[in-house]
């Protein structure tokens, strides 16, 4: 069984309403962070004092950086909250916001003085991580309100002009209201980080930094302010010290290596390995636990922290671009020409300092502190309301939080993972566990809120990809998987105390609504697969519930991910593109005489999926009952007409 981590119950509180923010803030950003990248790259090579000067490629640094990051910055925030609909809109309005700072700019420098030095454009990070959400969430409750009151036929027409208007309407606002905020907040912010600049102050920030970290507030400090400002700055001078405030790998470095020398116990063991990924791998938060266990050691950070920084001033050094993951090797990707010197001073010294405070106050310390490091870890992942990789260091297994949510996910959402979830269903009812919920998606559509992700073993890398919270399980049998009965075993172990009865789902349509006789052969011609995926389809296609098209989507799915389910059972159907192929829901049902190879399996049985809706899926959970029901496969087998496939169809209950 692969996992990653668990999402543990969130708790109230200021604290994490600031985690939330800041979590959102980071979502929007760090998906971004390889376009930030090549335009550091590009900043790096091509511009007038680059590695590699070059006029023409210099010329999309400018655009890149004032338009393009912007835009898939807002892109990203609209996906957050509308999908690709909020995408769209939140893009379209965040140009006027960028349009209405660029006039405002324009106005301003045409009434200096000669010889007064102009103002540079003010990119939009800040305005683009506010419009693009802003102007999702308004297309989404602007949606709601006619939802299931636009006549048949229309619908096409309301949702591009509603979409189309409300775009025009939020760039308008953006123009003429948010461009003014953003530009009086990215210079008053400005000030006064040249104010503490100025006054060798910016050392400073560490005492807010350091503890923030700890406590999983900084991303609302990071990517809320110094990361938009920061690219201003870079985008101006070519490099932001700003970058290396969050992201120097030094601070937690030297940390990590004074529990190594001074430490006892399981802190003293673990704290090599977890330098190396916090240093090497830029996950800080490895050495969180470390503080919590012993928080008079942030006074070690900070100091730490400070001397990075006042270094990195001293010595006028600083990034391209934001260093993202913390790792020493994404800091010196990032460092401008001629400050690598400057910058390794800034890390090794921030960890000397650190190191040297930390140790000392390690050794004036009674006790070994070994039985606190875990429950350090275990606080730490409370505050965070997710598993930590600190768990991995100490040998610590699946996390342990409840287990409430289970998705089924495969390519389209409709099919396999239909089964598989009515199946698993199923056994956690019978097993008391009626406060977890299973449902099934397309794997496009995960958000990362579930406990569990169950995927076929070919899916299972792409669903880890935005579900990098969840425990993840790779099956390749969806009908009798014995990884079904392990996770039933892991919500008995992390549920203890919990339970309640699953209120019945709706019986859904009978079996006959979408599946006819004439759509039920009783020993079937095809000699294998893709023949068995054509008899299959072409019966769909003959009941009016496809166009012709559908059935060649039923073969590309099938090159993506086996449809086969286990039991003698493949469910073949379109891929998620296809759907729009699809006139009703409608299934066809196909036995073989002599089992077909389906991708080195057996299969007797063949059904053809073409769901329009979710009509089918009542259907399709009573097919996945019968199919782990040894008697009720045996009156399939012996089946000597269509309806009595109907009546065995309909006769199970859910």
């Amino acid at each position: 069984m692969a996992s990653t981590a668990t999402t543990a119950a969130p708790r109230g509180g200021a604290r994490v309403h600031v985690q939330r923010f800041g979590t959102f803030l980071s979502n929007m950003i760090m998906p971004n962070i390889p376009a930030l990248i090549a335009w550091g790259l590009f900043t790096a090579l091509f511009i007038d004092v680059g590695w590699l000067p070059n006029a023409d490629l210099a010329t999309m640094v400018g655009p890149a950086i004032h338009y393009l990051l912007p835009i898939l910055i807002a892109v990203t925030g609209g996906s957050m909250v509308y999908g690709p609909r909020g995408a769209v809109v939140g893009a379209f309005a965040t140009f006027g916001v960028i349009a209405g700072s660029d006039l405002l700019v324009a106005e301003f420098n045409l009434k200096l003085a000669e010889g007064e030095q102009p103002l540079g454009q003010i990119h939009m990070f800040i305005g683009a991580m506010i419009m693009g959400p802003l102007a999702a969430y308004v297309m989404k409750r602007l949606d709601a309100l006619w939802e299931g009151k636009v006549k048949v036929g229309f619908e096409m027409l309301v949702n591009m002009f509603s979409a189309g208007i409300t775009a025009f309407v939020m760039s308008i606002a953006g123009f003429f209201v948010l461009a003014p905020i953003v530009n009086a907040v990215m210079e008053g912010l400005g000030n006064i980080v040249e104010t503490l600049v100025d006054n060798n102050l910016l050392p400073l920030t560490s005492v807010i930094i350091e503890p923030a970290k700890v406590l999983f507030l900084n991303n609302a400090i990071n990517h809320g302010v110094l990361t938009p400002l920061g690219i201003q700055e870079a985008a101006e001078n070519g490099k932001s010290v700003l970058f290396l405030l969050e992201a120097n790998p030094g601070p937690g470095l030297g940390l990590l290596m004074a529990y190594t020398v001074f430490g006892t116990g399981i802190a003293k063991a673990t704290a090599p390995g977890a330098a190396i990924i916090q240093f090497f791998g830029g996950i800080h938060e490895v050495y969180f636990p470390y503080v919590l266990m012993k928080p008079k050691l942030i006074i070690a950070m900070i100091l730490g922290g400070m001397t990075g920084v006042f270094v990195n001033v001293t010595l006028d050094v600083g990034l391209r671009a934001p260093a993202a993951p913390g790792s020493i090797f994404a800091v010196y990707a990032q460092t401008a020409k001629g400050d690598y010197l400057g910058v390794t001073l800034g890390v090794f010294s921030a960890a000397a300092v650190t190191f040297a405070v930390a140790g000392l106050l390690l050794k004036l310390e009674r006790g070994d502190g070994d039985d606190d490091l875990a429950a350090a870890t275990a606080g730490m992942e409370e505050m965070k309301g997710q598993r930590s990789v600190a768990s991995a260091l100490l040998g610590g297994g699946p996390a342990k939080s409840e287990i409430r949510s289970i998705v089924f996910a495969c390519d389209a959402g409709m099919g396999s993972s239909a089964m598989g979830a009515s199946v698993l269903r199923k056994k956690i009812q019978d097993a008391g566990h009626g406060e977890v919920t299973v449902v099934n998606k397309a794997i496009s559509s995960l958000t990362d809120t579930y406990d569990l992700v169950i995927t076929h073993q070919d899916l299972t890398d792409r669903a880890m990809r935005s579900t990098g919270s969840a425990i993840h399980v790779s099956v390749d049998n969806f009908m009798a998987s014995p990884r079904y009965d392990e996770i039933v075993e892991l919500i008995e172990q992390s549920n203890t105390g919990s339970g309640g009865s699953v209120a019945p789902s709706a019986a859904g349509p009978a079996a006959n609504d979408v599946l006819s006789v004439s759509s039920i052969v009783l020993g079937g011609s095809a000699k294998d697969r893709d023949a068995a995926i054509e008899e299959a389809g072409q019966l769909l296609v003959t009941a009016g519930a496809v166009d012709a098209a559908y059935v060649a989507s039923m073969h590309d799915r099938e090159q993506s991910v086996s449809t086969f389910m286990g039991n003698g059972l493949a469910i073949p159907h379109g891929t998620n593109e296809a759907k729009g192929l699809i006139r009703r829901t409608a299934i066809s049902f196909v036995r073989y005489d002599l089992p077909l190879d389906w991708n080195g399996k057996q299969a007797e049985f063949v059904i053809g999926i073409a769901g329009a809706g979710d009509d089918h899926l009542a259907l399709l959970s009573r097919i996945a009952e019968i199919f782990v029901d040894a008697e009720r496969v045996s009156e399939l087998r012996g089946a000597r007409t269509p309806d009595e496939v109907l009546s065995v169809l309909q006769g199970v209950h859910v």
